[in-house]
């Protein structure tokens, strides 16, 4: 086990181990802290604490000190730094013609370089706007092309259920997200409506699906025939939640003389009243579904092909 002190740079964003070198941190203090861009002034995640030695990724760079007022003087004075850090590269951009949009700006502790985070559709030449740049800042300049997801992390927004982004308020790490998961959750399958202000799959699809699945298994499919204590049935429809299964009953057999008999009236059973006798291969259809089904909503895959995915 080894001791250290969770470090964030940004709100909700990723927390970094660092080793608190028998300093007193505690959870919400701040520290200044050596990373690979430099010195960084980052906020105390969490009390000291021991995690196994697995989790680490040696060697472990130690706390420098606990910020004093003049520390967090100068990272407020490089906060009201980016304002005009801002306008100064977008106005390069224009000069230039470039075909990209700027995001964010961020000034290393140490002011020893400044980076400049930005979204395109494609690669962009930018070495003679570094060039322009670095002879206004005197500074090291970089430029980092981020995604539509880590744009919103960054800019924020109000989500649709009225609350704000949980990328941009808590939500530290993006995870995989599916068009799976919300089918597992009977949710409509309209990209508009699943999707988030990024253009990709909403986050929280992720939150409940592992509930789902658990409470999905031995739910038979729609139009799968069941054994139920009234008789054999077609599946009509399956509640998850309420642990419904909508049925009609085979009166009569499909055979080459007449087609099957269903019942008029709709049975309801749970699942542990009825007996799945196998759903049996899929065609190559459906096997085309469960592989759309498996797509990962990442960067790659935009709303517009999603939906493009979907009408196929």
């Amino acid at each position: 086990m080894v001791k250290v002190a969770g470090v964030r740079f940004k709100k909700a964003g990723k927390v970094y181990y660092f080793d608190p070198d028998n300093l007193d941190i505690k959870q919400g203090s701040n520290v200044i802290v050596e990373t690979a861009r430099g010195l960084e002034f980052g906020f105390v995640a969490s009390d000291v604490m021991e995690v196994p030695d697995n989790q680490i990724v040696q060697p472990l760079k130690k706390v420098i000190r606990i910020a004093d007022e003049k520390d967090e003087q100068q990272y407020q004075e490089n906060l009201k730094k980016k304002n005009r850090a801002m306008d100064l590269c977008m106005e390069k951009v224009r000069k230039h013609k470039l075909e990209m949009k700027l995001i964010d700006v961020e000034y290393t502790f140490d002011n020893s370089k400044i980076i400049f985070y930005f979204t395109s559709d494609g690669r962009v030449d930018f070495r003679e706007l570094v060039k322009d740049l670095a002879s206004v800042f005197k500074m090291r300049i970089e430029l980092r092309q981020i995604g539509v997801r880590d744009e919103a992390k960054m800019m924020g927004g109000i989500g649709s259920c009225g609350k704000g982004l949980c990328c941009h308020t808590w939500l530290p790490d993006f995870e995989p997200v599916s068009i799976k998961m919300a089918k597992v959750q009977n949710l409509s399958l309209n990209p508009t409506k699943i999707s988030g202000v990024c253009g990709r799959l909403m986050c929280c699809l992720k939150y409940e699906n592992d509930i789902y699945l658990d409470m999905k298994k031995g739910m038979p499919d729609v139009g799968e025939r069941i054994k139920t204590p009234n008789g054999m049935a077609v599946v009509l429809d399956s509640k998850i939640l309420e642990n419904s299964i909508k049925t009609r009953l085979i009166l009569e057999e499909r055979t080459d003389a007449k087609p099957e008999k269903l019942s008029t009236e709709f049975y309801f059973f749970k699942k542990q009243d009825i007996e799945r006798l196998g759903a049996g291969k899929k065609n190559k259809k459906d096997r085309d579904k469960d592989l759309l089904s498996e797509i990962v909503a990442d960067d790659s895959v935009s709303r517009d092909e999603l939906e493009k995915l979907l009408r196929e």
